[in-house]
């Protein structure tokens, strides 16, 4: 089955509400996979770069601005990665590094909380380059939760829940797919170091 909720349905008394059922999803499910292609997968974020997202999202759908109280809870989603009980998969694109979110001193510190965090025993953490090959068709970001029993999918209108087995099959083998095309280690750690230079040096702005 697959269901469809509108974003401004979902937020429409503003962000905090929705962040609180992402922190009971992440504390209710050992294991999850996610694959974010171009921002940084939120239970990573720092708090900059998350009231930078949470701010887009409150403008871009005219929603209640209660960035301050929805980035608390996103940071609170986060103890997941520090309490021993919970493992997560996830992939990022090399282009997730170098998405301006806020500017290049909210960048530098986002990608330095990725350095730290690529060793954590909770987290296996790879980065797609940019010029890997996969044997997959480009897609769209997306999250599998528990044994693989749902599928999440945000979309620009709405977010998308999957729990058709048929369909969760085909995520997970795009799941491998890109997994199997990522850089870990050290190797994930060059693409996070040449980032790193990136915006330590960049004249861009905000």
């Amino acid at each position: 089955m697959t269901s469809s909720v509108p974003w401004t349905d979902r937020l429409s008394t503003g962000t905090e509400a929705t962040q609180d059922d992402v922190v009971r999803w992440y504390q209710n499910t050992r294991e999850g996979k996610a694959y974010v292609p171009t921002m940084i997968w939120g239970t990573l974020q720092t708090e900059a770069y998350a009231t930078m997202i949470l701010g887009q999202v409150v403008d871009f759908l005219g929603i209640p601005n209660d960035v301050p109280a929805g980035v608390a809870k996103r940071m609170q989603r986060q103890q997941v990665l520090y309490d021993g009980d919970h493992h997560y998969d996830v992939v990022l694109g090399e282009q997730a590094l170098y998405t301006n979110i806020g500017g290049p001193e909210v960048m530098r510190q986002q990608i330095e909380r990725l350095r730290r965090e690529l060793g954590l025993a909770s987290l296996t953490l790879g980065i797609l380059p940019s010029t890997a090959r996969v044997d997959l068709f480009p897609v769209h970001g997306f999250n599998i939760y528990g044994n693989g029993d749902r599928a999440h999918v945000e979309l620009v209108s709405s977010s998308v829940d999957i729990t058709e087995q048929s369909e969760l099959d085909l995520y997970s083998k795009a799941f491998t797919a890109l997994s199997s095309a990522a850089s870990y280690g050290e190797a994930a750690e060059e693409l996070l170091r040449k980032a790193h230079t990136f915006w330590a040096s960049s004249p861009l702005q905000g």
